[in-house]
């Protein structure tokens, strides 16, 4: 009765949805736990014989596979146009999920209102300003945690609804000045949707334990990732949800005893879209490189992914806090045509190394990097299905990580298609 998790070890957009589409041919429930339709995976997969590629935002990527339920759960914050939206876009291209998609009755809502206020947040900010992607979940969020936000329950009671939804409106304009906004439109609007959604709603809490009390395989697919957390990331350049294996018991009502097999998910190198401090940074040739063969731009937001080396410290972090039993090291391919390959292996201060990952950003922003330099296998692995048919120096990098962080990689992607996965077998 363990349910299994898939987690984003870095800044995000490690490529957990193809880890999470092969893994769900073998679940039965796939649950969302946290954030919002910022979160982006794309999945290549074949239907009716043609490959197509899907990309997920809200809905839980499992869904590509016909026997397995989706479920978004209670601390998942929910635009309902935007559900609908990629709901309809995903059958309009062979994807049936009649009877197999549910939301929480007690999922937090997203409304127009609050991603005219994320884009005024932002702009109130300034110089300082977060680089969200202006989908409204910060200001969701902030709702829920003054306890002024609105639910999916709160849809079917409409007189009571539309009370606290032009209570909740007419506290932005006093906040931000009144921007145009059509409140009883909106109103109308959601009373439509409210019926609509009724299919799909359930209690998440009796729900996903029924499902693991009947011997049911549970995946948590993770949102964002550990260094946008709420509390462990670069704060304030974060998300505004616990994106860490926490946020999957607060998220979806499942205590800790119930959680066994925790992966990461670790890009071969490092990425992270938006502000903030990013140590392994390569604003050069090798960032090019990283960015235009490894196709970095953000599938929500279609923004340029700011690349670099991979980074351990960042990976040890992510380590303790969440407690990876293997890892799913993706886009190796991307290294292919590297004459050299760069691991950043510690942070340094004024010559003394740090330990840990500061909570401070002025001083990350001020460490010097320490890199371990490995031999590139200038050679294409991105047709290759079996371990041991890696090239060598491709098989001492991935041994390299392994030895430094003392846990073993699982899958080895090697090309943005479903079946372009190496297993490995692990002790």
């Amino acid at each position: 009765m363990s349910v299994n998790v898939v987690l984003g070890s870095q800044w995000g957009d490690e490529g957990k949805g193809k880890l999470v589409d092969i893994l769900a041919a073998d679940i039965d429930v796939c649950a969302r736990c946290a954030g919002g339709n910022n979160a982006g995976h794309t999945i290549v997969v074949p239907i009716n014989g043609v490959k197509k590629s899907f990309a997920f935002h809200l809905l839980p990527s499992g869904l590509v596979n016909a026997k397995c339920t989706g479920l978004i759960g209670n601390g998942v914050v929910v635009h309902i146009p935007s559900f609908f939206a990629e709901l309809d876009a995903l059958e309009a291209e062979g994807l049936d999920c009649t009877n197999r998609l549910f939301i929480s009755d007690r999922a937090q809502l997203v409304f127009d209102f609050h991603q005219i206020v994320d884009g005024l947040k932002e702009v109130e900010l300034g110089g300082s300003s977060i680089g969200t992607t202006k989908k409204g979940i910060g200001p969701a969020y902030s709702g829920k945690a003054s306890r002024s936000g609105l639910r999916v329950h709160h849809l079917f009671d409409h007189e009571t609804f539309a009370a606290k939804f032009r209570t909740v409106v007419e506290g932005r304009f006093k906040r931000y000045g009144h921007f145009e906004y059509d409140t009883e439109g909106e109103i109308k609007r959601y009373k439509q949707l409210a019926e609509r959604l009724r299919p799909y709603v359930v209690d998440s809490v009796e729900f996903v334990h029924k499902a693991i009390n009947d011997g049911k395989k549970v995946l948590v697919e993770g949102a964002n990732a550990l260094m946008l957390d709420l509390d462990f990331g670069t704060y304030p350049f974060v998300t505004s949800s616990s994106t860490s294996i926490g946020g999957v018991c607060t998220g979806l009502g499942i205590p800790p005893k119930m959680i066994g097999k925790a992966i990461g998910v670790v890009k071969a190198y490092t990425t992270r879209v938006g502000a903030g401090p990013f140590p392994t940074e390569q604003l050069n040739e090798v960032g090019v490189h990283l960015q235009e063969v490894g196709h970095e731009y953000g599938t929500t937001t279609g923004r340029r992914r700011r690349c670099g080396w991979l980074d351990l410290v960042v990976l040890r972090h992510s380590q303790r806090i969440n407690g990876y039993d293997s890892y799913n090291l993706t886009k190796l391919d991307v290294l292919d045509d590297l004459d050299e390959i760069k691991v950043g292996v510690s942070y340094y201060i004024d010559g003394k190394e740090i330990v840990g990952f500061p909570a401070d950003l002025e001083l990350v922003g001020r460490v010097e990097v320490k890199y371990v330099t490995l031999p590139g296998w200038k050679s294409s692995i991105s047709d290759i299905r079996v371990y041991d048919d890696l090239p060598e120096n491709c098989k001492k990098y991935i041994a390299f990580i392994e030895e430094q962080m003392n846990v073993p990689i699982e899958w080895i992607g090697v090309g943005p298609a479903r079946e372009a996965m190496v297993k490995k077998e692990i002790k």
